[in-house]
């Protein structure tokens, strides 16, 4: 398996970073390097807090921090006081490379060192990625380059490719874009890095997209289908992979129809990235799902005393996988072999994997259970909405009413002109009772939802509706 260093040291293509200095990339990890192991001669490696916001700097500290075998926390910079305040308490850091919140004195390309040397990290050569965050709990799955290198090799495998280049969209320091980042510079394929908002602007690089895969939330996939030029652009895409976030099926179809060559994924931080993905012509053909499970995973379907289902049998999803997170710092798991979560879904006949929902967001109304995804989706084939939320509310009389937090596409879309079309689609106990229009939903940069802030504007707006 290939180390940082010898990736590093293997990329003898300057134009391996598109965008960027290639070169300055690999003077700034080789530098680190040396100062970070220099540090760790003295006695532990460091913990180290990464949140530059430079690309590059980023990055090469990344690769730098993995080969020194230092513990490595990667941080959204833009991270409020707040969430600071958490990181900083878990944390503990001994330095700090990039930009975060003035209070706390995070200079641009500064080394801080902590006066005191802190507890040692109970994890050496580990790599944390940040998850949560949306409800504002910040908590950081414990990976290390063997699991992220798992990652890559069931991707590889999976759609047959020795290199991989990618086109990154996505905040480096989520698993989103650093996955990519990794099968780029693990296999000398090239990486091209541009902000969301410049591809939207149209400010798009000048190559040759048949030989790229670039990665989209549902959001950003919407956004650029607004734009017929950046319509045509996708499509020139070998692959476009979109994750994050369920899709509705009015943008899967809209997809389909301009024959964009899309690649709907499963996964999570837990997971370094996706387990499940629909390969490009499957979707074209017209298959709707998840996709079936890469090499380096096994998924199955269980029930509630744990025992295994039989195909096309909704129960809980279980995940095993090379690429499978220790736990979450500074807590290892104790079960490594097996990794249930809050999804429900079913395998069909293929060894497809079919999402059915959150148990955890399952709402439960008059006796009846009801999963979000399926109203949300019969809501945006309306095409009435720009974007939509079903949570529960609590009601005396059914346990739980169901509420549609809603962005109405123009002043006049009204909840009756929505509830009638749907009328035709979804039993009656399926319509919301409420029907709250917002003018923007809580969702983080990977397209997530706030539920908890949706139960916030909920009760507000039920309170003290507008009459």
């Amino acid at each position: 398996m290939e180390r940082p260093l010898n990736c590093l040291n293997n990329l003898t293509q300057d134009d391996w970073l598109i965008g960027y200095n290639s070169h300055q990339f690999n003077q700034i990890a080789q530098e680190l390097y040396l100062e970070l192991t220099q540090l760790s001669a003295y006695g532990i490696p460091p913990k180290i807090i990464l949140a530059e916001r430079e690309p590059v700097r980023f990055l090469a500290s990344f690769i730098a921090a993995c080969a020194a075998n230092c513990p490595v926390f990667l941080c959204n910079p833009d991270w409020g006081t707040q969430e600071w305040q958490q990181v900083f308490d878990l944390v503990k850091p001994d330095i700090i490379l990039g930009i975060g919140n003035s209070e706390w004195e995070i200079r641009n390309n500064d080394n801080y060192q902590c006066p005191m040397p802190n507890a040692p990290c109970p994890m050496p050569r580990c790599i944390m990625i940040p998850t949560g965050g949306s409800s504002g709990q910040i908590k950081f799955a414990i990976h290390t380059w063997e699991t992220l290198i798992a990652s890559v090799q069931g991707f590889t495998e999976y759609f047959q490719l020795k290199q991989v280049n990618s086109f990154c969209v996505l905040p480096l320091y989520h698993v989103s874009g650093l996955m990519q980042f990794m099968r780029s510079f693990t296999t000398g394929g090239k990486l091209a890095i541009l902000p969301f908002k410049a591809v939207e602007t149209g400010q798009i690089f000048n190559i040759k997209q048949s030989e790229f895969l670039i990665s989209l939330v549902p959001t950003q996939l919407q956004r650029l289908l607004q734009n017929p030029e950046l319509t045509q652009w996708l499509t020139q895409f070998n692959t476009v992979l979109l994750g994050g976030a369920p899709a509705w099926n009015e943008l899967l179809e809209k997809a389909r129809f301009h024959r964009i060559r899309l690649a709907p994924t499963y996964g999570m931080t837990e997971t370094a990235s996706q387990i499940a993905t629909l390969k490009p012509d499957d979707f074209l053909s017209g298959k709707i799902s998840s996709g079936q499970i890469l090499p380096h995973a096994k998924v199955t379907i269980r029930n509630q005393q744990g025992e295994i289902l039989n195909s096309n049998q909704i129960g809980n999803i279980t995940i095993q996988a090379q690429s499978l997170a220790l736990g979450y710092y500074p807590i290892t798991r104790e079960n490594q072999a097996d990794f249930q979560i809050d999804d429900l879904g079913f395998l069909d006949e293929q060894g497809y994997l079919n999402i059915v929902g959150r148990n955890s967001d399952k709402i439960i109304t008059g006796g009846e259970n009801i999963y979000p995804a399926e109203i949300e989706s019969a809501i945006q084939a309306t095409q009435l909405v720009a974007d939509i939320c079903v949570i529960g509310i609590p009601d005396k009389h059914w346990g739980q009413a169901l509420t549609a937090i809603y962005i109405p596409k123009t002043s006049n879309t009204s909840a009756l002109k929505i509830q009638t079309l749907l009328k035709d689609k979804l039993s009656k106990f399926k319509i919301p009772k409420y029907w709250i229009p917002q003018q923007n939903l809580p969702r983080n940069s990977q397209g997530k939802i706030n539920r908890q802030q949706l139960q916030q504007i909920a009760t507000e707006f039920l309170q003290n509706p507008i009459t």
